[in-house]
């Protein structure tokens, strides 16, 4: 260790290793302690900046790479505080570098502020399964979508690929694809090119989007947070530049989640508007296609292309329910109330039944998962993650009978949500909160508001709202069939704002 003065600080040499043992040995807490507390301190890398020690401790150390020391130089600054710059060496291969200020506190020297840096991996696997520059070219170079890049969710048929369905057993056994999914070819049609096949949960069935196999792709608008969705890889790049479009489904919030907690713009379309021709099901009656975009206005020219004709113009008064607002936190729930439009009507629906609802739709959703996989994955549980694999194990011990109630209960509940939307727009939080830590998992109160559109098969679009923190979502909900409505209102009201 080399110093400006010929000798550091008395203990800053002891602290700096103690620190680099606790990292290679991932032992969380003790990285913790030696990071000062308080809300001012800092720690940047690769996925973004984390302030706050509480916020720093949840994120640091487990996953760090294993590497040994390079270099290592000190600056004094003074007897109490001193800035480490080190040069490292990962196991695999590269350099990469950290900066760290650290603070003598309480006869303690502790870490107030600190950037790592580690060699940029060719291919970030917990983002894509392949990629290329192009992977798939466009077929029209002077189509509207020209220019515009895709990474599509890995339940799309991409002609020459095979569906991996975020599993590594579902992947190997997958024939090659000799068409592309209808919506694919839409897209490659219209000048768009297909940058590569993105990471997903393991066959679409949850909604935190994480994968047990490859990694959870990054949330670079909330670092260290979840991605959300089971179309996470196709939101993260998106996200982070890698792709201007993100192909997805939603079946019951998986671009809407996503698209809340990262900062964009998605759309869940009417159920059946855009063909699921080449699309690996999880629940037919619910699956639904959407993409996410940077942009209102991409938002829009995707729907163009991908949208069947459909009348426009239809009645743009908007409604609030505030028992739907109250299931999300304060601060969303301020942040929904402080951008509804003028002149929203307040409406108190009849939602005494909406656990319910939400109940009877994860039993029909679990009846026909079953029924489209149950087959195949019967004699392979073993090789889906521990809570995909829970979700299945449960899905096969629906009765015929449990399914054909929860078919009925759906329906029922499907025509009131239509009927109470009618033919105005529907106001709400996308999600009831900023994307979760990990450990926090999603909140039980997202399927509340996320399962209205699945059970009415009704659009719904999402839109990034201006925050100084965490991304938030508004979501609106509108009849079947006003998808075009919704993608132009939204291009309206965010004509000359800066997303989230």
């Amino acid at each position: 260790m080399t110093a400006r003065n010929p000798q550091p600080p008395a203990g800053l040499v002891e602290a700096f290793r103690a620190y680099e043992q606790a990292v290679a040995a991932g032992d969380t807490t003790a990285v913790g302690r030696l990071f000062a507390s308080g809300e001012t301190t800092l720690r940047g890398d690769a996925d973004g900046l984390v302030v706050g020690h509480e916020a720093i401790t949840s994120t640091v150390g487990a996953e760090a790479p294993r590497r040994r020391l390079v270099q290592t130089h000190v600056q004094t600054i003074d007897d109490d505080h001193a800035l480490v710059v080190a040069v490292t060496e990962t196991t695999t291969g590269g350099r990469g570098q950290q900066t760290q200020l650290w603070a003598r506190v309480d006869g303690a020297w502790l870490i107030t502020a600190a950037h790592e840096s580690s060699p940029t991996p060719a291919l970030d696997g917990s983002i894509w399964r392949i990629v290329g520059d192009p992977l798939v070219a466009c077929t029209d170079p002077d189509g509207a979508l020209a220019g515009e890049t895709v990474a599509v969710k890995d339940v799309f048929a991409v002609a020459g690929q095979r569906i991996g369905a975020g599993n590594p057993e579902w992947l190997r056994h997958a024939p090659e694809e000799r068409e592309h999914a209808a919506a694919v070819r839409l897209l490659l049609d219209a000048g768009a090119e297909i940058r590569g096949i993105a990471r997903m949960v393991e066959l679409a069935y949850g909604l935190d989007g994480t994968n047990p196999h490859y990694g959870t792709p990054p949330n670079p608008r909330a670092p260290h947070r979840l991605p959300g969705g089971s179309s996470s890889g196709s939101a993260s790049a998106v996200s982070l530049g890698h792709a201007t479009i993100g192909l997805g489904t939603d079946t019951v919030g998986s671009i809407r989640v996503p698209a809340a907690y990262q900062g964009l713009y998605g759309i869940r379309t009417t159920h059946g508007a855009v063909p699921m021709t080449g699309v690996l099901p999880l629940a037919p009656s619910y699956d639904a296609v959407g993409w996410l975009t940077r942009s209102a206005f991409l938002l829009r020219a995707v729907g163009d292309v991908l949208l069947p004709d459909q009348a426009t113009g239809g009645d743009q008064s908007f409604v609030v329910v505030p028992e739907l607002v109250d299931l999300a936190t304060a601060d969303v729930a301020d942040a929904i109330r402080a951008w509804l439009p003028d002149g929203v009507r307040e409406e108190h629906w009849p939602l005494h039944r909406l656990d319910d609802w939400v109940a009877a739709l994860r039993v029909h959703q679990g009846a026909q998962a079953w029924r489209a996989h149950g087959e195949w994955l019967g004699p392979r549980m073993d090789t889906l993650g521990s809570e995909v694999r829970k979700r299945f194990e449960d899905a096969s011990l629906i009765t015929a009978e449990q399914a054909r109630e929860a078919e009925e209960a759906t329906g029922a509940a499907g025509r009131m949500i239509r009927d109470l939307v009618g033919d105005r727009i529907l106001v709400l939080p996308s999600t009831p909160s900023v994307a979760p830590v990990p450990s926090d998992r999603v909140r039980s109160a997202t399927p509340r508001l996320t399962f209205l559109a699945a059970l009415g098969g009704l659009p719904a679009v999402t839109i990034p709202l201006p925050t100084r923190g965490l991304p938030i979502g508004v979501g609106l909900v509108a009849a079947p069939g006003r998808d075009r409505d919704l993608l132009d209102l939204a291009t309206r009201l965010t004509e000359g704002s800066t997303p989230a």
